[in-house]
C-alpha cells in the first residue's frame, strides 16, 4: 500500500468476519492497538465529524496518511471519545454498505469500506479498488456506489460533497 493506512482496533468485533484484520494480514494496512501508535497529523475517520473527506483531503491522506477505528457500531459513541479534538478529522459522506453484516444499510460501513471510499473520494481510485479487491464482495461497494463516489471525488471542497450527498438523499 503506497499511503499509509493505520487501523486503531478495539477488539469488538468478530475476527472471522473483521476486515481490518485481514487486510493487516495482506500488509494493506497497519493495525495498532495503542493510541500512541496513531501517526499525527493524519487524516482521522471519524463518524462525528462536522467536516467531510473530500477531494481537498488528497495532498494530506498522501503525507500523513488515513488514520481508521475499528470497533462495533453498536459502541461508536464510547470508542470514538478517543478520537475527538483535531482538525484533520473527517467523516464520510452517505454510502451504502456492501459487506455481509450490513448489505444495504447506508451510513454502515465496514473498515475496508470506509478506507477504500476515503482513498477513493480523495482521488486515489486504484488504491480502493486495490483494498476492495481482497473481499468477496469488496467490488461490489464500489459499483453499488460508483455514481455517488464519482460525484464526490469530483467535488472542490468538503461543503461541495455535503451538497451532492444532501441532494442524493433529498435533503
Amino acid at each position: 500500500m503506497p499511503h499509509k493506512v493505520v487501523i486503531y482496533h478495539a477488539e469488538q468485533c468478530d475476527p472471522k468476519k473483521c476486515t481490518t484484520r485481514k487486510l493487516a494480514k495482506l500488509n494493506q494496512i497497519q493495525m495498532v492497538s495503542r493510541l500512541n501508535q496513531i501517526p499525527r497529523g493524519a487524516l482521522v475517520l471519524d463518524p462525528f465529524s462536522t467536516k467531510s473527506v473530500s477531494p481537498e483531503d488528497h495532498e494530506l491522506v498522501v503525507k500523513k496518511g488515513i488514520v481508521g477505528l475499528d470497533c462495533s457500531w453498536k459502541r461508536i459513541d464510547k470508542s470514538s471519545a478517543m478520537f475527538r479534538g483535531t482538525s484533520t478529522h473527517r467523516s464520510l459522506p452517505f454510502l451504502v454498505a456492501a459487506n455481509p453484516t450490513n448489505y444495504g444499510k447506508p451510513c454502515i460501513l465496514s473498515t475496508a469500506e470506509a478506507v477504500a471510499a476515503t482513498l477513493y473520494i480523495v482521488g486515489l481510485k486504484d488504491n480502493a479498488i486495490q483494498i476492495m479487491s481482497h473481499f468477496k464482495w469488496g467490488p461490489h461497494f464500489l459499483e453499488l456506489n460508483h455514481e455517488l463516489l464519482e460525484a464526490y471525488s469530483q467535488a472542490r471542497s468538503s461543503r461541495e460533497v455535503v451538497d451532492i450527498q444532501n441532494e442524493f438523499i433529498g435533503g
